[in-house]
């Protein structure tokens, strides 16, 4: 492994060939010669709230903070992975990402910010991508990928379809510079 992408966006390049991930911006919250592991941060989903799911976990909410749900990838749909600032530690159960983020995938976060205690920042993803060992390194010379350094503007920003757009910004490219194409020098 080259270069560890721990904390950094992967922005899917327009001939991404897997639908699911296409148009995404995605948040590695681990990369390592074990493999790769993020969270899609633009993908709502369109039929459940924060407040919807917490209920059906039986969480009663004081006042349920506006937090998206999101789908977060392919891997394991039905769990959950809450992407928050990290002024939150849940008893060691928090995996402290660099750049000033956490993720963490215990009931107990969902509790705490259904209280009002929670992450001042967070995003709530239902599944994962993951990546074998040398499986995104691969993805990544094949110009299925973009990468950049995370900002907490843009992933926990609201406008989910501005996202891609604004992480490809900061990068300085357009999206009209891109070609589907992928090719050699």
């Amino acid at each position: 492994m080259s270069t560890n992408l721990t904390g950094h966006l992967l922005i899917a390049m327009p001939g991404m060939g897997d639908p699911r991930f296409a148009g995404a911006v995605v948040f590695l919250c681990d990369h390592s010669d074990e493999g790769a592991m993020g969270l899609i941060i633009n993908k709502p989903v369109s039929d459940l709230s924060f407040a919807q799911m917490i209920g059906q976990l039986g969480i009663e909410a004081i006042s349920p903070p506006k937090v998206p749900v999101l789908f977060g990838g392919p891997v394991e749909t039905g769990r959950g992975f809450v992407l928050h600032s990290d002024d939150y530690d849940e008893d060691g159960n928090t995996m402290h990402v660099v750049g000033g983020f956490g993720m963490t995938a215990t009931l107990d976060v969902l509790e705490d910010l259904a209280h009002g205690d929670g992450p001042e920042q967070a995003v709530m993803a239902l599944g994962y991508a993951g990546w074998a060992p040398g499986q995104l390194e691969a993805e990544i010379q094949q110009n299925g990928w973009l990468t950049c350094d995370a900002d907490a503007g843009i992933v926990f920003g609201r406008d989910m379809d501005g996202k891609w757009e604004a992480a490809l910004k900061k990068l300085g490219v357009s999206p009209l510079m891109l070609s589907a194409d992928a090719g050699r020098a």
